[in-house]
């Protein structure tokens, strides 16, 4: 059989001899991040040592205005996955929160439906192999007995002592999320998380999903694939990075035997700390950058990285995390290499949203796109040769009851509380209240940082106030 870079030699052979014949469909990898506040990425001045996205940089495309939709796990991940706004989900459970027709407050409350219109069934469809490694967080809620018993899961509380007993159900859960998730449309899928990590089980372990993915490659060298892959760092406080390189057999299915060999000794994460004049504070970066080096080099060892695009991306900021505010909010680090068919070393300050990957991924692999399939993205095919021509005038988020518009001029924010919210606040109804100042009601973190936050209509200079602390809303400078 030849390898995947023996073919791509064999078709630029054919085409030189004048043969037209259609390249190789391109591998895809999607590296996804938590909680990753962009200007933490050394590609964008973060004081942090990070060499193989360094490297990733060097080779393909770094964006410098790239955006999500959501600023929560939930529904930045499911329209990574389908193209779609978190407003535009239609599974039974979101519509019947939010009738056609009626204000929708988009949180942690969508999820995958059923029919399996993502991007796994389309590309599986066309002959991808589709995998999934990592923190998932896009499904029904363990405590939905109905999906309990579809797959044979156990109810866990979180924060409970550990038990042999409780390990054996987190390890038979994990093997029923890996059936669950392969009903959503992929053909693969290893060592999952379903949600965030939750003690006695909340210790981060890249190198569980580090081993993962080099599993998929290698198991699908042959053929073009798909990896979805999501490591659960750099979620959590600062500490907590650290204090898990202690915990080496704690996974997603519970306390494991014997130690990972999959990355760089643990022990050398602190060394190399300290040689960069760093502290344990940044260790979470090395750490999480050793996961991508496993990927890069196995692309490497196999001849594959010539033709696989590889996409660094983060699903949310954190400092402002839940609002729509672009710095530390809805902007993302985002690097994409593609060596067979993009740009290299070049930044790109053209604005992007995490609608466009999946409509990017459809167009590489030459799918039409079925008319039932909903989708609000752009393919960003166009910026692979040309990074500073516009493929959109605005990016679009959406977070609980807040909507914005940025340009790359200026951001407006919306904040339209429902009739049921208002008079829940008015009773000084405690699920009203804390769900309008948690994570899920628009504001969220920023309220700390933003003065404005819970104003209805705010208007910020993107140049002249990139932290958002002058609302020009009521300038009639700014009238319309």
């Amino acid at each position: 059989m030849l390898t995947a870079m023996a073919r791509w030699l064999m078709l630029i052979m054919l085409g030189l001899n004048g043969v037209v014949i259609a390249a190789p469909r391109p591998n895809i990898i999607v590296f996804m991040v938590d909680d990753y506040d962009k200007y933490e990425a050394s590609v964008y001045g973060g004081k942090v040592l990070t060499p193989n996205l360094d490297r990733l940089a060097r080779e393909g495309i770094t964006f410098e205005n790239a955006h999500v939709t959501s600023t929560v796990c939930t529904p930045s991940r499911y329209t990574f996955l389908t193209g779609r706004y978190a407003g535009s989900a239609y599974s039974a459970g979101f519509l019947e929160l939010f009738p056609k027709g009626q204000q929708s407050l988009p949180a942690f409350n969508v999820q995958l439906e059923p029919d399996n219109q993502n991007v796994a069934t389309l590309l599986s469809g066309a002959g991808y192999a589709t995998g999934m490694v990592g923190k998932f967080h896009v499904g029904p809620s363990l405590s939905d007995s109905a999906f309990r018993k579809k797959y044979g899961l156990h109810e866990i509380a979180k924060n409970v002592p550990y038990t042999e007993e409780l390990n054996r159900k987190k390890f038979e859960n994990e093997k029923g999320y890996r059936r669950a998730v392969k009903d959503f449309g992929f053909t693969w899928a290893k060592n999952i998380y379903w949600d965030n990590t939750k003690a006695p089980f909340q210790n981060h372990n890249p190198e569980w999903t580090a081993a993962a993915a080099a599993e998929f490659i290698e198991e699908h060298k042959g053929q073009p694939f798909y990896l979805h892959y999501c490591t659960t760092l750099l979620h959590g406080p600062n500490g907590s990075w650290h204090k898990s390189l202690d915990h080496p057999k704690v996974t997603g299915e519970g306390m494991i035997k014997e130690n990972l060999n999959a990355m760089p000794a643990r022990s050398s994460v602190m060394e190399r700390i300290n040689k960069a004049g760093l502290t344990s504070n940044e260790a979470g970066y090395l750490w999480m950058d050793d996961s991508l080096g496993v990927i890069l080099d196995k692309l490497d060892e196999l001849k594959l990285t010539e033709n696989t695009v590889v996409l660094f991306v983060a699903d949310h900021g954190s400092g402002n995390k839940g609002s729509l505010y672009k710095a530390k909010g809805t902007e993302v680090p985002c690097i994409m290499r593609w060596p067979a068919g993009m740009k290299r070393g070049v930044r790109s300050n053209e604005l992007i949203q995490n609608t466009d990957f999946v409509p990017t991924w459809f167009d590489l692999a030459g799918i039409k796109v079925p008319a039932k399939y909903k989708i609000n993205g752009v393919s960003l095919k166009p910026l692979f040769q040309a990074p500073n021509k516009p493929v959109r005038s605005h990016v679009y988020s959406e977070i609980g009851a807040a909507r914005s518009i940025k340009t790359k001029d200026y951001s407006y924010i919306a904040l339209r509380y429902t009739k049921e919210q208002v008079q829940g606040v008015r009773e000084e109804n405690r699920r009203y209240l804390r769900g309008m100042t948690g994570l899920s009601g628009g504001v969220s973190r920023s309220i700390a940082t933003h003065p404005r936050a819970y104003t209805g209509d705010q208007l910020y200079d993107l140049k002249g106030d990139p932290d958002a602390q002058k609302n020009l809303a009521g300038y009639p400078s700014h009238a319309r």
